[in-house]
């Protein structure tokens, strides 16, 4: 329980300061939404159809991503 609540913690501070730095330009916004929207997506259906949509969009950076992850 306390690992859920504190992904949800995490993944609305993240796209709180995404907002923030779509703004201000020290801050990379967009970098921060994305992070932001992945980590809600586990516990948000609206922001998994965000994710989603974000994937068929860009696919060539959803390949690049997926090829990030999948060297860890």
């Amino acid at each position: 329980m306390v690992k859920r609540l504190s992904l949800i913690a995490a993944g609305w501070a993240l796209l709180l300061l995404g907002a923030i730095g779509l703004f201000l330009p020290v801050l990379p916004g967009v970098l921060f939404l994305l992070i932001g929207l992945s980590i809600l997506s586990v516990e948000y259906e609206w922001a998994r159809r965000w994710v989603d949509a974000l994937r068929r969009r860009f696919p060539t950076a959803d390949r690049k991503l997926q090829a990030i992850l999948a060297r860890r």
